[in-house]
């Protein structure tokens, strides 16, 4: 672990996941094997992240719907195998399905189904059933690594 990552109240991370600098990691937070999540990404409670999840830089997730009053928290979960872009904000109460995308910027303020692309704000599906591809082994190549180095 990074001594600039704020994991608090011991969220249950996995085997072999990299996780950047200034990553805000709440509590009872779970994120499953071979995930990469990288810097300024803040992750409240309630929240559960699937494996193979890709989590680009300065990505937001909310954890309640009205911030006063009663508040609640109201996680989601992005499961096995799903990305998402950069500076992306996800709604509180979501999912972000299988094998699933969600562009950079976007503002995700539905559930998005197993395999589909969403861009946008608000985010609007773009693209269909996308196919995983098969990874071998915890510390295979990853098509999101192409460009990533050691930074993370």
């Amino acid at each position: 672990m990074n001594p600039y990552q704020n994991l608090w109240g011991n969220p249950k991370v996995g085997n072999n996941c990299k996780i950047g600098a200034f990553v805000d990691i709440g509590k009872g937070v779970e994120i499953g094997d071979n995930c990469i999540i990288q810097a300024f990404v803040s992750i409240p409670p309630g929240w559960k992240i699937g494996n193979d999840v890709f989590i680009g830089p300065h990505a937001c997730f909310a954890n309640d719907r009205v911030p006063k009053g009663d508040w609640k928290i109201q996680g989601g979960e992005v499961k096995d195998g799903a990305w998402i872009g950069m500076n992306a904000s996800i709604g509180a109460g979501l999912t972000i399905g299988e094998n699933a995308g969600v562009g950079m910027g976007s503002v995700v303020l539905k559930d998005i189904p197993d395999g589909e692309v969403w861009v946008g704000n608000p985010a609007r599906r773009i693209k269909r059933k996308v196919k995983r591809q098969k990874i071998e082994g915890p510390f295979e190549k990853r098509p999101w690594e192409d460009h990533l180095s050691n930074s993370v």
